[in-house]
């Protein structure tokens, strides 16, 4: 993907002109302390998003301290780093964003992950006082890597690179140059596409909303951050594959004088595909057969539903549905037909470490299944990007594993569907997530 320019016209794909009216869910992500907070401040304050008595609120020693604008919880504040995700909602004149802050610690790596799993974007930021600017061969933080490399995993379409604090380097043009060229050569290695590199001074305000005050700072001529984010693609729904529909909520009518199809409404988002009346479905588990005899948009009104919205169906005949089970396409062949072993990448987040025989819930969708890891595969290593060997995962490591499932489950491939192909495993006795799956 090449970088971005400003055009005075709705940009273009190959397949048409990119959805800018929609709004842009992205993050910031990357290491600690190289700026994410601060950088989203600096977007809510010259993007004239945060009221005067907001900014009054969050002075330090008489200075305005952006970080605190994102930073919510006392403790993030109390130790000056960010540990869940903050949400922040803004505005320009071209788009609508909803922006999140991710923590940069190892330990909140899990949080990072919830938050980029449901991204269209994401700005990696990179802090130049931390790297070995002046040499051509400098090595990235692990920290950068392992985020960079989850986001390709949890297939975020966009991801930007924003070079931070160059206006604290001797030198800013050699060290946009020696960094700019050391994240694309990890990008190619690893196979993430970049749709930018962008020097930037969060601090200052340089290149992420405004232009830098010198001319041609760091030898970059391109757009400013928030005009390549104006022209970022939403996530398309997976509306040209089969139907399947998470169950979600079942709601009984009030009346049942009406004989001619089911008493009951389900609830839920459509994951892929679409619906509409007069088709016919499949229920999983049980696998008994229907046809939708109506179907209902968000307000209620009878109307056919495609991927990324929420419906609700009604049946032509009462079926046994519940919370958890799923509506799919009938007579789509054997890519929906359910199954008991899975192979799947693994970002495992538990503090405790995975190893074979461990029994966890798999949730998918709405629906809990017990899960048995088989096998591990392999793990990645974050530096060499090289598979290793390994019979067991530690804390924040990504691998390879292969699950056997107490219940089959209709699952696609990640690469396919983000909502057929994501699982995430739940610790049977504590409760806590303890890894996010991408099936292969």
């Amino acid at each position: 993907m090449t970088t971005l320019a400003p055009q005075a016209t709705a940009p273009q794909t190959a397949t048409g002109p990119i959805d800018t009216r929609s709004a842009l869910r992205l993050i910031t992500c990357g290491s600690v302390d190289d700026g994410k907070s601060t950088l989203i401040g600096r977007l809510l304050v010259d993007s004239k998003a945060v009221l005067q008595d907001h900014l009054a609120g969050v002075q330090r020693h008489g200075q305005t301290d952006l970080a605190l604008l994102t930073d919510g919880l006392s403790a993030e504040r109390e130790q000056g780093i960010t540990i869940d995700v903050a949400y922040r909602y803004f505005s320009t004149e071209a788009r609508k964003f909803i922006i999140g802050d991710a923590p940069g610690h190892e330990q909140y790596t899990r949080n990072m992950v919830t938050a980029a799993s449901s991204a269209d974007a994401a700005v990696v930021l990179v802090d130049a006082t931390k790297l070995a600017w002046a040499d051509a061969a400098l090595k990235l933080l692990p920290q950068t890597r392992r985020h960079s490399l989850l986001l390709k995993l949890l297939r975020v379409p966009s991801v930007v690179f924003a070079i931070n604090k160059l206006d604290a380097v001797d030198d800013s043009t050699v060290a946009f140059e020696h960094i700019g060229a050391a994240l694309r050569e990890f990008a190619a290695q690893a196979g993430i596409p970049v749709t930018a590199v962008v020097p930037i001074s969060a601090l200052k305000g340089w290149n992420v909303v405004d232009a830098s005050e010198q001319a041609g700072w760091c030898g970059y001529s391109g757009p400013t951050l928030l005009e390549i984010l104006e022209g970022l693609p939403v996530t398309p729904a997976d509306s040209t594959l089969p139907f399947a529909f998470a169950v979600q909520w079942v709601e009984k009518f009030s009346s049942s004088a009406d004989t001619s199809q089911g008493r009951r409404v389900f609830w839920g988002r459509v994951a892929t595909g679409g619906v509409q009346a007069g088709q016919g479905v499949r229920i999983m588990p049980n696998g008994q057969t229907a046809v939708v005899a109506q179907v209902l948009n968000h307000v209620r009104q009878p109307q056919a539903v495609l991927a990324g919205h929420s419906a609700g169906i009604v049946l032509d005949r009462e079926v046994d549905v519940s919370r958890g089970d799923w509506l799919l396409a009938d007579g789509e062949g054997e890519a929906l037909s359910g199954s008991r072993e899975i192979r799947a990448t693994v970002a495992w987040l538990d503090d405790e470490t995975l190893v074979p025989g461990r029994v966890y819930w798999a949730l998918h969708g709405h629906r809990w299944v017990k899960a048995k890891i088989k096998r591990i595969v392999h793990r990645l290593d974050i530096h060499t990007l090289a598979e290793e060997d390994a019979n067991q995962l530690e804390p924040n490591a990504i691998g390879h594993i292969e699950l056997t499932l107490q219940e089959p489950l209709a699952t696609l491939p990640f690469a396919q569907s983000r909502a057929l192909g994501s699982l995430v495993l739940v610790d049977t006795a504590s409760h806590r997530t303890a890894g996010a799956l991408l099936v292969q």
